[in-house]
């Protein structure tokens, strides 16, 4: 028996070195994270945390995404490898912006594919113009693997720089509302465009909704010799209020400070015309943001800051509320 409870420990130690997570558990003060989306599974009690993984193989490297879960949205347990990018993908790059949304009883996952291909020549003073797409990939299990559709396309249109895809179902139509890149546009655009109702491929061509500088509050920003002024659409998620009105959060910059802003939709329906409020639902340089309701019914509201590379991004949580008109900050949740 001595023997045993040996081995056991011995194999125990072996596999916790082997999977550091599994040996430990972490705070969201603990994981650095960009574009953080939530996902309550109920069934399993679980919230899934997703978040963008490289993957290294011998050839180079790839796009991921890494899984978190936790009982309690305090205490999380991984990373665990939940997708990678096809090495046959029309794009293999990293992966921004992971969302996971549940569908007729099967998982998507919406992920932002990009690569270090230059597709056109870039104006003077602005990033380089990479290939950048949404593109859909489905599974089983909100813990993945997650595979390509047959076609392995993207979902947004081939030569657009397009980023930050999410779901909408409208009396039974499946949507994908995403955002057309400010380095392309300079005044970013949110975008829309009809999904076959498996969510393979995308139906007809997509129309704008709006462009970042409709908002007041978005200021934009100077680039290129000439001071072109650009504006930024990031982060779009929508949600339905108490008395039906159609919210859509995203975010942009207000005098440079990172910030989600409220478009609502004046139909009450995704093809608008949409409106921006004057109110921002949070503008201390923190966003991308996305909602969701916890195990206890409380609304909540999900998204990074700093908005600050080299590492120091994390995961904020506070409860809203819904107030029928709009949402609104109630407190950051305990971390």
């Amino acid at each position: 028996m001595k023997r045993l409870l040996c081995s056991i420990s011995v194999a125990a130690a072996l596999l916790s070195a082997a999977f550091p997570s599994m040996a430990q558990k972490l705070t969201l003060d603990d994981i650095n994270i960009r574009d953080p989306f939530i996902m309550p599974v109920p069934e399993e009690g679980l919230y899934y945390m997703y978040a963008s993984s490289t993957v290294s193989r011998d050839e180079g490297s790839y796009g991921g995404v890494a899984a978190y879960t936790s009982p309690d949205l305090k205490t999380w347990s991984g990373p665990v490898r939940v997708f990678e990018v096809p090495e046959d993908n029309f794009l293999t790059g990293t992966v921004w912006a992971p969302e996971v949304h549940r569908y007729n009883g099967r998982y998507y996952l919406f992920a932002t594919l990009n690569s270090n291909v230059e597709w056109k020549a870039a104006r003077e003073g602005f990033p380089p113009y990479y290939h950048r797409t949404t593109q859909i990939f489905h599974s089983d299990s909100p813990a993945g693997p997650f595979v390509a559709f047959d076609n392995r396309q993207p979902h947004t249109p081939m030569g657009r720089m397009c980023l930050d895809g999410t779901l909408w179902v409208e009396d039974g139509t499946p949507y994908m509302i995403y955002c057309h890149e400010w380095v392309e546009v300079s005044d970013g655009e949110m975008c829309l465009v009809e999904l076959e109702k498996d969510l393979s491929r995308p139906v007809g061509q997509p129309v704008r909704l709006f462009c970042a500088s409709a908002a007041a509050w978005s200021t934009g920003n100077p680039a290129g010799p000439d001071g072109t002024m650009t504006y930024v659409t990031d982060g779009c998620f929508l949600y339905r209020t108490k008395d039906g009105r159609l919210l859509m959060i995203w975010s942009s910059f207000k005098n440079g400070s990172y910030a989600i802003g409220i478009a609502e939709s004046a139909t009450g329906r995704v093809h608008g015309p949409w409106r921006q409020q004057e109110d921002l639902l949070f503008e201390a340089h923190g966003g991308h943001g996305m909602i969701f309701r916890d195990f206890d019914g409380r609304l909540c509201l999900v998204f990074h800051a700093p908005n600050s590379p080299g590492g120091s991004e994390r995961a904020h949580i506070y409860e809203i509320e819904d107030t029928g008109k709009t949402l609104v900050l109630k407190r950051e949740m305990p971390r």
